[in-house]
């Protein structure tokens, strides 16, 4: 009797796709308390050591992950109106930061990195200095451009914009809805924006 042809090697991108759709599944049923590296390998039909080739720890695992699904939401539609453009990201990035798969997996991450140095240090890095600049990036191009005033504290500006929205998504059980959009983006322009 021969035996059935071995199933293709999984490898490359496809590979790598599995094991992060693996993390964010396995993460959103058991928190990052409950994930490990094995659990994740059996989930995607793999040992431990191919995962621990590509990511050093759960922490850089996860954040993939996360980062993964993550950006589409950090690339700001640049319409030339900063307030509409800011007004359309932080409305995907509400809805991204409110339901799965980022919102419990960040929420499990941001809890975590509170008792972990090296966690906090890496979520800070991977993350939410990459929304940070996304944001920064986006507002100096309007200043740029005479939208914005010419002294405006950008750098303050971004950190306070993508605060109000991790707050909510944090701390609230407030929405990250319209009239929260339009009103931190209204309060923004009344502060920053040029008449013309």
């Amino acid at each position: 009797m021969t035996e059935p042809p071995a199933a293709p090697r999984r490898r490359g991108a496809e590979r790598t796709e599995e094991l992060l759709q693996a993390t964010l599944d396995l993460a959103a049923e058991v928190g990052y308390a409950g994930l490990s590296i094995e659990a994740v390998g059996r989930r995607a039909g793999v040992g431990k050591h191919t995962i621990y080739r590509r990511w050093p720890s759960k922490a850089a695992l996860l954040l993939d992950a996360l980062s993964r699904v993550w950006t589409s939401d950090l690339d700001y539609r640049d319409t030339g109106n900063v307030r509409e453009d800011l007004r359309e990201q932080f409305l995907r990035s509400g809805a991204a930061l409110s339901g799965p798969p980022i919102g419990p997996v960040y929420r499990a991450v941001i809890a975590e990195a509170q008792g972990d140095p090296a966690l906090r240090a890496t979520l800070h890095e991977r993350f939410l200095a990459t929304v940070e600049r996304s944001t920064l990036d986006r507002i100096t191009r309007a200043q740029r451009a005479g939208e914005l005033t010419a002294d405006a504290n950008l750098e303050f500006a971004a950190e306070v914009l993508c605060g109000a929205l991790y707050y909510r998504s944090l701390m609230s059980t407030r929405p990250i809805d319209t009239d929260a959009v339009d009103g931190l983006v209204d309060m923004f322009m009344a502060a920053y924006g040029t008449a013309g």
